[in-house]
């Protein structure tokens, strides 16, 4: 149970640090443009903030559920994954930490949400709030695809869980632009001072994360894949 709690708080902490990082932050600042449209209407700003969140949630659980839930019901699949996950987890984890740190990058060809069906979605109106979130969930970048891909699927297969984890994450990711939908509807004048704190929490959260990634990796290869504890 408390392995299942640690697990929990670690998906959700994944899509926090995926929320303020650059890239996916970049995305959340669009969302709240979006949202902010309707900032003289508190009602509306604090709906499209709900949507949007369930949107986002919704987005990376579908996807979590379609990757774990067809590698868990391959037999085959799903004893070597329980077999070697651990020895593969270390480098892994490795790999995250040094893409968190800024050691490695890769491009992943941009957007799947053109400016264009942007403005498709905007036209929507309030319910253009829940598409939004499931357009900008799908749309990875270096980061974001590093700590969905690399750390939480991997968690959710050894957790053999599809949907809680994804879900937690999805919420984390999606909380600070709820919080910031708060400070529109009731203080605009905050949002900036908001963005630029986030952005100094973001730089030593991604780095002691990206730290503690790499040492959790190198102690698991050592153990699992040396033998040398």
């Amino acid at each position: 149970m408390e392995e299942y709690a640690l697990a929990i708080a670690t998906a959700l902490w994944l899509g926090l640090l995926t929320s303020i990082s650059p890239c996916p932050l970049a995305t959340n600042i669009a969302a709240i443009s979006y949202i902010g449209h309707r900032a003289g209407d508190t009602r509306r700003v604090f709906w499209s903030g709900v949507l949007y969140t369930a949107g986002r949630t919704i987005g990376y659980v579908v996807l979590a559920v379609v990757i774990v839930a067809a590698t868990l019901s391959l037999p085959q699949l799903s004893r070597v994954l329980q077999t070697y996950m651990h020895v593969a987890l270390g480098p892994l984890l490795i790999l995250v930490g040094m893409v968190l740190l800024g050691l490695v990058s890769f491009d992943l060809g941009g957007s799947v949400l053109s400016e264009a069906n942007r403005r498709r979605i905007e036209g929507l109106g309030l319910w253009g709030a829940l598409l939004l979130g499931l357009a900008f969930a799908l749309s990875f970048c270096p980061t974001s695809a590093a700590l969905y891909f690399g750390s939480l699927i991997p968690l959710s297969l050894k957790m053999e869980s599809s949907v809680l984890l994804p879900l937690a994450y999805g919420l984390g990711t999606a909380a600070p632009v709820f919080v910031f939908a708060l400070i529109i509807a009731f203080s605009a004048k905050s949002v900036g001072q908001a963005f630029h704190i986030l952005g100094k929490i973001e730089k030593w959260a991604r780095w002691i994360t990206g730290a503690i990634f790499i040492s959790v990796g190198v102690w698991f290869s050592l153990r699992y894949v040396f033998g040398v504890f």
